[in-house]
């Protein structure tokens, strides 16, 4: 009897936070397929199960990807079992589990603390609960906020009921970095000069792509400015902020603002994208695609219209994400600014990697550089297998790529064109992003020691590089 409870007590801590973070994930795309597939969430001939299963993988890991229209496809029961998937995939199921544990009891146990640590990205386990609070308060501010802002637009379109509940349902989807919609098969193309529809969809991707760590941080040094300087000064207060949220916003500035420029002039004079738009339209538009390109999926601008080299630039911004902690995916901005960091410091002759004068952690360094390679590797992969299924461009598999490995959900029209084996390949892509290339390494790992020290320490001997 005790040798089968010391088995099980072995069986129970193998089981890890990283693996119940991947299997949460894998368990609810699973029961939202099911759910999609019954004949009360379809209009018409039910699509095959596959369809159904990309779907759900799609809307869990906040991507946008679908092989059929949503709007054709699904019933509102549908619509909503989407919609929900979106929700719990943009916060976590175990982030919204631990919520009603800690609304219930007031507080969290040991083991739902580490799990929420791994889950939220945080380095500490200090007020976790508190932290899940603040999550749950900022989502619901945005996303009510980006509601009632999109049904100024969609109500007088649609009428009261169905632009309230458009309103909610996009806003949502935007916030979570989704890019689902449920208007038509154009996406937001017919609101492609609606400053109001693009900036509120804009504001809402940005704000779930910067991370609540940002938001929280911003929110606490305001009041700790406001309590001790009388004027604002932003130098100051940017100044009091912590390295992550500089990092993020300097990041998210740049990447905006460059690929704003960027797209602008390669579409400049493109009939089937910008080309016919006023200059103000073409800024507007241009802004809107470097926005969404970096983790949400929206479309106000005919994807399979773009030039390569436009397509090929999107994929860049689409591998590189939003910011960690968030609702967006990627490789993350905070990796990408560390990596190239280490690769200007080594040019400089340094050893550590400073940043607004503050040293960074090498085990952060070292982190960073190898999830940089291996989400480089897995897409590589992906794009290789692909390549050898689909009978397509390359350009246009490449984006498809980089966009279901960014959970992003931009498709040059290819993605209701895959063979099975095609949209399984995106559906591990899509699932990778989302729980992110180390979680998956550690699902697999035999053992991961987190302590330092454990390591055997052989001699060292050298090997040429280079």
């Amino acid at each position: 009897m005790e040798t089968v409870d010391f088995h099980k007590s072995k069986k129970k801590k193998s089981f890890s936070p990283m693996r119940r973070i991947a299997f949460s994930f894998f368990m609810v795309i699973l029961i939202g397929s099911l759910l999609l597939a019954c004949p009360f969430s379809n209009q018409g001939v039910i699509a095959p199960y596959i369809d159904h299963l990309f779907i759900a993988t799609s809307a869990t890991c906040v991507t946008g990807l679908v092989p059929v229209v949503v709007a054709d496809q699904y019933t509102l029961i549908g619509q909503l079992v989407i919609i929900l998937l979106i929700q719990i995939g943009g916060l976590g199921f175990l982030t919204l589990l631990n919520m009603f544990i800690y609304a219930l009891r007031k507080r969290l146990t040991y083991t739902n603390k580490i799990i929420m640590q791994e889950a939220l990205n945080q380095n500490s386990m200090a007020a976790i609960g508190i932290y899940i609070k603040r999550v749950i308060k900022y989502t619901a501010f945005f996303e009510l906020m980006g509601a009632v802002l999109l049904s100024l637009v969609f109500v007088p379109e649609f009428g009261v009921v169905k632009g309230l509940y458009y309103g909610l349902w996009h806003s949502i989807s935007a916030f979570c970095n989704a890019g689902f919609d449920v208007i038509g098969p154009n996406s937001l193309i017919p609101y492609q000069t609606n400053i109001l529809v693009n900036l509120t969809i804009a504001g809402l991707i940005i704000a779930g792509g910067l991370g609540f760590v940002v938001w929280i941080d911003l929110r606490m040094s305001w009041r700790h400015y406001k309590e001790n300087f009388k004027f604002f000064k932003l130098k100051t207060f940017f100044s009091s902020l912590s390295l992550h949220t500089k990092v993020v916003l300097t990041a998210t500035v740049s990447l905006l603002l460059g690929g704003t420029l960027v797209i602008l002039f390669l579409e400049y004079n493109n009939p089937g994208t910008i080309g016919s738009l006023s200059f103000g339209d073409k800024v507007l538009a241009s802004f809107f695609q470097s926005t969404t390109t970096r983790t949400a999926g929206f479309a106000s601008v005919d994807m399979a219209a773009l030039h390569d080299s436009t397509k090929l630039f999107m994929s860049i911004l689409m591998f590189i994400g939003g910011s960690p902690a968030g609702t967006a995916g990627g490789i993350k901005t905070v990796t990408l600014v560390i990596s190239l960091m280490y690769i200007f410091s080594l040019q400089n002759g340094h050893e550590t990697v400073s940043m607004f004068k503050r040293r960074v952690d090498d085990q952060v360094v070292k982190r960073s550089l190898t999830i940089a390679i291996l989400s480089f590797f897995i897409c590589t992969l992906g794009l290789f297998i692909l390549s050898m299924n689909e009978g397509a461009d390359f350009i246009d598999l490449i984006f498809e790529v980089f966009s279901a490995f960014g959970t992003v959900g931009l498709s040059a029209s290819l993605t209701p064109t895959l063979t099975v084996l095609g949209k399984i390949v995106i559906i591990i892509l899509m699932y990778i992003g989302r729980i992110g290339p180390l979680t998956m390494v550690f699902v697999f790992a035999k053992k991961y020691k987190q302590k330092k020290g454990q390591d055997i320490m052989y001699p060292t001997a050298d090997v040429l590089i280079g």
